[in-house]
């Protein structure tokens, strides 16, 4: 019988602390968090190997190393509202959920939505909710958001999920940068988004975040 405890603390020794991630509440919540119970079944040996868990052909778990260290920049806080864009089965909005005041967990399919919510429950996760519809129109109805992330990298982001950042909030974003993904964290300020860079990564672009490539003869 594979001991899932043990495999979550080596993780965290060997792929999370190494990552320069140093906030005690990421390293908590990933401790915490039974990975394996948010990925197929299939792929639960495949858990904790340190890579992307593909979901579809263009959804997956991320990289917990990714994951570790954008929560790590976000510093979220215990009184703020966060906004979990393709949050696939819930494992990242479960994290997040460890931090954060309130998870908004947005898929767009009804039925990893209903998986997310059940395994969410079944795990005791009581702040956070599955919120189903297109991932590029976000969760307005809930918002404005303190935080988002996305679970996923994009080449551009919506104005409709921008709209839904608090004055002062932040967003984490994995943009496709020809061959390197770039994750740069975005701050509301005045009404303007003003970006840094955080660190190097790659994943799949979510399905809907393309550039509206220009029609060509």
């Amino acid at each position: 019988m594979t001991n899932y405890t043990a495999l979550r603390t080596t993780m965290v020794d060997t792929q999370i602390r190494p990552s320069d991630v140093t906030k005690y509440t990421v390293i908590e919540a990933m401790l915490a968090v039974p990975r394996e119970a948010y990925v197929p079944s299939a792929k639960r040996e495949a858990a904790y190997v340190g890579e992307h868990v593909e979901l579809t052909k263009d959804r997956v778990v991320l990289d917990p190393r990714v994951l570790a260290k954008v929560l790590d920049e976000l510093d979220i806080q215990s009184d703020e509202l966060v906004l979990d864009i393709g949050a696939g089965f819930g494992y990242s909005s479960a994290v997040v959920a460890r931090m954060a005041e309130a998870v908004v967990a947005l898929e767009d399919d009804d039925s990893r939505a209903e998986d997310a919510q059940t395994t969410l429950s079944e795990q005791g996760v009581d702040n956070a909710i599955v919120h189903v519809a297109p991932l590029t129109e976000g969760a307005a109805e809930h918002g404005p958001y303190d935080v988002i992330l996305l679970q996923g990298a994009v080449e551009q982001v919506p104005d409709a999920i921008l709209a839904q950042l608090k004055e002062g909030g932040r967003i984490a974003v994995l943009f496709v940068e020809g061959a390197l993904g770039v994750v740069r964290i975005g701050y509301k300020i005045d009404g303007e988004m003003n970006w840094r860079f955080a660190f190097n990564a790659g994943a799949p672009v979510l399905p809907g975040f393309e550039k509206s490539r220009a029609f060509e003869l």
